[in-house]
């Protein structure tokens, strides 16, 4: 997208209350947290929040070297470097302040750290504890995918929060199984990603995604027959998948993406959009959501896009 859409989705999302902003150094190889500053430029600090990533650690590139954009395009001319360690920490929450333009962050997660486990029992997680005492993060945790290797951290580090894409939505109760359970005995809160599967629970034809690649024919059906169910009571299923991960007390926000300032809108449109008790129950009889997950009831309070 252009700098000016990136700017205009940044202002979107403020005017429709939206003030927490996720981002990361992998996503376009820093140029989402570089956009984020420039857009946040002159925006009063105490009215937003901010939380980013470590792992990845981004350097330029050599004269005449490639780096592979890894799903991003127009990247600028930097490679990213698997570094976990003391130094890399600290250098990488070092230059993603410089690059969003701020002295601190309300939130830093490890990211992706599922292959890395030895460095960061070695030395990750020591680092980014380093900066919570420092202050220059407000609380730190993990972000990833994998719900199983989340619970796991949890239970083993003082982590203030985690952020889980994709393992506790409509069409994956993995995170209810495994993570949200400590979670909640440990007061570690959760931020959700990916209540849309990468694309399936936001539209479920024939060409949707499920988790970054081609939805299998029988979550394509799933999802086809649960979208029929929000329809008899006038929800969209963008509507009850943004929604459902709220039933569990240990969540607290939804991480929701956005590529132009309509989309922001719509996804705060549908946050607050009411979903009535029965549409639950209706898909419990279908056989479309397990009768031992826990729901949202109405009225829902203080949930919105992140």
């Amino acid at each position: 997208m252009s700098e000016e859409r990136a700017h205009a989705v940044v202002q979107a999302a403020l005017e429709s209350g939206c003030h927490h902003f996720d981002t990361a150094p992998h996503y376009g190889v820093g140029l989402s947290e570089e956009r984020l500053g420039r857009a946040l430029a002159g925006v009063p600090r105490h009215t937003y929040s901010l939380s980013t990533k470590a792992g990845r650690r981004l350097r330029p590139l050599a004269p005449g070297e490639s780096a592979p954009g890894e799903g991003f395009v127009d990247t600028p001319p930097r490679a990213r470097v698997w570094d976990f360690s003391r130094d890399g920490i600290h250098r990488t929450l070092e230059d993603s302040l410089a690059r969003l333009g701020t002295d601190h962050v309300e939130i830093a997660f490890l990211h992706d750290v599922e292959h890395h486990l030895p460095q960061v029992r070695a030395t990750g997680y020591a680092a980014l504890a380093e900066l919570r005492d420092q202050k220059v993060v407000g609380r730190i945790g993990f972000g990833m995918n994998h719900s199983d290797h989340l619970a796991r951290l949890v239970a083993e580090y003082d982590v203030d929060v985690v952020l889980c894409a994709g393992r506790w939505t409509l069409l994956d109760r993995s995170a209810f199984d495994d993570l949200l359970p400590v979670c909640a005995r440990r007061g570690t809160e959760v931020l959700v990603g990916g209540v849309y599967n990468s694309g399936l629970l936001a539209d479920p034809g024939p060409r949707a995604s499920y988790d970054y690649r081609p939805a299998p024919a029988h979550l394509v059906e799933r999802a086809r027959r649960t979208a029929a169910v929000c329809a008899r009571h006038g929800v969209p299923l963008r509507a009850a998948a943004l929604r459902f991960p709220f039933g569990h007390p240990a969540v607290t926000a939804a991480v929701v993406g956005a590529a132009a300032p309509d989309e922001v809108l719509e996804n705060a449109r549908l946050a607050r959009q009411d979903i009535p008790a029965q549409l639950w129950r209706d898909l419990v009889a279908e056989g479309l959501l397990d009768d031992d997950l826990p729901v949202p009831t109405p009225p829902a309070e203080r949930i919105g896009p992140s």
